[in-house]
């Protein structure tokens, strides 16, 4: 008897499984927090040494600051949205389980 598993429903279902089991729900993402808070500090620097570059051309010219800026500021972004996510996973909110902190 032929059985289509892309639209059954069930739990035993093997498509439906997660990435994460039972033993790693319990575990702190120690590591994903650490990269999430490196992001801000490097995110940081990128926009200080991109200030430095642009403003009194150190190192290159007004492009390469403008480059750094910007990439600082990207990575300051992504680093302050997952520590976000990590903080209120600490402090219990429901809708940020510690699944949810995994930005690599």
């Amino acid at each position: 008897m032929y059985v289509d598993h892309a639209f059954s429903i069930s739990d035993e279902d093997p498509m439906m499984k997660t990435a994460f089991t039972e033993s790693s729900k319990n575990k702190q993402p120690i590591k994903d927090i650490a990269l999430a808070v490196s992001l801000i500090g490097f995110g940081i620097v990128g926009i200080i040494v991109g200030s430095l570059m642009s403003y009194n051309q150190i190192g290159g010219d007004v492009a390469h600051g403008m480059f750094f800026t910007i990439l600082g500021l990207v990575l300051l972004i992504l680093g302050f949205y997952y520590t976000r996510i990590a903080y209120y996973a600490y402090k219990g909110y429901k809708a940020f389980p510690l699944s949810n902190v995994h930005p690599a």
